[in-house]
């Protein structure tokens, strides 16, 4: 191992996104310097032409910019308060998960002492690292995400959202919650369907039409949002409660679990009640806003 380095990057954590991470600097011609709690999962790293560090100081002063990807916030402060003194001027990119509030705090602990900071989210699996596939976003100092945007790229689309630290963290259970509430419906589907014999592979093409469908509708419902005017121009909230308790009934019906549509109908049933029954779809933001306007 070596005890001093001279590099483009520091990446610290080289769990399997750590390593990606890396290994698509690599793959660009970036010097860099790596540490890991757990040394030989550098082994690969330095025989591609890696640096390993001895310490989380030698790996942080090595380079002008560190790139973190740990476990958690916990992991990500233990590592640094180390260095604490030792970040004037350099960039800290965070690429840990965690959410908005640890993200904003770790900008105030960072830019305290005198360097710039950048959270991130990865919207991708290790092996497209260092692809367009690869989505990296990223929020915080728009001067330090321009002055490094080349390096950044390296590891995928990076995509700058703002100065507001914490919205990679949002973006990142948004888009998570848009994933999994397409993959349960998917599922609810199949299981439907398959009481009729009907296998899921038979059935995804229509799934994924009615999933392209949906989607085609975001743009003009995010008007409405934006607006706060909800006119029913397709169909009115009363409607979809009609087609909702045919769902949960056929699901019943039928033995399929129904707690998916009921919480459908359960949202719906709540906007009728405050006098939106004549609205359009989109109106059901004021019943996931309504408890932080309350709080």
């Amino acid at each position: 191992m070596s005890s001093q380095t001279d590099s483009d990057v520091t990446l610290i954590g080289l769990g399997l996104m750590g390593r990606a991470l890396a290994g698509a600097l690599l793959k660009v011609g970036h010097q860099i310097t790596v540490w890991n709690r757990t040394s030989a999962k550098a082994e690969d790293l330095v025989a591609q032409g890696a640096r390993l560090a001895d310490s989380v100081n030698i790996a942080v002063n090595a380079s002008p910019v560190t790139i973190t990807c740990v476990s958690d916030y916990k992991s990500l402060q233990q590592a640094f308060a180390p260095v604490a003194d030792e970040l004037d001027g350099r960039l800290l990119v965070n690429l840990t998960s965690g959410d908005s509030a640890q993200a904003r705090e770790m900008a105030r602990w960072t830019e305290q002492r005198g360097a710039y900071y950048l959270d991130g989210a990865i919207m991708a699996v290790p092996p497209t690292i260092g692809t367009d596939e690869a989505v990296i976003l990223l929020s915080g100092s728009k001067t330090a995400f321009k002055t490094h945007q080349s390096t950044l790229a390296a590891l995928g689309t990076a995509t700058y959202l703002g100065e507001d630290h914490g919205l990679s963290a949002l973006y990142d259970v948004a888009g998570l919650s848009m994933m999994w509430g397409v993959l349960n419906a998917w599922l609810h589907g199949v299981a439907l369907l398959g009481t009729a014999g009907v296998d899921a592979s038979t059935y995804t093409p229509f799934a994924v039409q009615m999933a392209q469908g949906t989607v085609g509708w975001l743009a003009g419902y995010a008007d409405q949002v934006d607006s706060g005017t909800y006119p029913p121009d397709d169909a009115t909230l009363a409607t979809h409660a009609g087609g909702m308790a045919h769902l949960i009934e056929e699901s019943e019906r039928l033995a399929v679990n129904a707690d998916l549509p009921r919480l459908f109908k359960a949202l719906v049933d709540q906007a009728i009640t405050a006098g939106q029954a004549g609205h359009s779809y989109p109106v059901l933001i004021e019943q996931f806003t309504q408890e932080s306007r309350t709080s």
